[in-house]
């Protein structure tokens, strides 16, 4: 049976959908997480590395870490569930709003992406107002802007905020869809853990795909335990029969 079976009957309804996304999809793609067993790098804590403190201390040591992770993004290619979330714009409105820096909703086809902690691919300097497209490695660690400071990678770092217009878009986002669907993700990282609450309030319906309970599982109108590339190609299915 698919597994989307109890909202079979309410597909037809659902014009405004909003993918709230996580690292568990990008896994999926040989990405590797923060949190879990694969989440150590040369035996630091990429939570402790992710920070404008640790780029400050050692911004060669943070950009060899972020050098790496961008040749794994690089080589890396969109799973069925990235796929399936693309093609489902042929029949709905979608928009995906995801915490992951890899790019790989866009490789997949996805049109509308907020990437709420930036982007892996973008870096801009620390100090002026230069900002740029990289995809290939950099020969100098760390890379110096033309202005003789140091670049960084245009992500959002534990403690630093969100970028506010891309924020109050997601919000936006959130609080008029009819359906909500979060995929691979802890629901730990705050604020993007509040959008569940902004879809909620419209009495959008949530569903969650993930193979672990999260936080808000129990808020949840249909919980899949499973991973996003094996369940949400049956989801785009029910549309294609509607």
């Amino acid at each position: 049976m698919n597994m989307f079976e109890p909202i079979k009957d309410q597909i037809k309804d659902f014009k405004k959908i909003v993918f709230v996304t996580g690292a568990g999809i990008s896994q999926e793609s040989g990405i590797p997480t923060f949190r879990g067993k694969d989440g150590l790098w040369r035996n630091y804590d990429p939570m402790k590395l992710a920070t404008i403190d640790a780029f400050y201390d050692d911004p060669k040591l943070v950009w060899e870490w972020y050098n790496e992770r961008r040749r794994n993004i690089f080589a890396a290619y969109p799973n069925q569930g990235h796929k399936a979330i693309a093609e489902l714009e042929k029949y709905a409105k979608v928009v995906v709003l995801t915490q992951n820096i890899d790019g790989l909703h866009q490789k997949a086809g996805s049109t509308e992406v907020l990437e709420l902690h930036g982007s892996i691919i973008k870096i801009k300097c620390s100090v002026c107002d230069f900002k740029d497209e990289i995809s290939t490695e950099f020969s100098e660690i760390p890379p110096i802007c033309k202005c003789g400071n140091i670049l960084r990678p245009d992500v959002v770092w534990f403690g630093e905020s969100l970028p506010q217009d891309v924020w109050q878009k997601a919000m936006v986002f959130a609080s008029q869809c009819d359906l909500m669907v979060i995929a691979g993700t802890s629901l730990v990282v705050s604020p993007a853990n509040t959008l569940p609450i902004y879809a909620k309030q419209n009495n959008a319906i949530l569903i969650e795909v993930n193979p672990e309970i999260t936080e808000m599982s129990s808020e949840m109108d249909l919980v899949i335990r499973n991973s996003s590339a094996s369940v949400l190609p049956e989801f785009i299915s029910m549309f294609k029969e509607n």
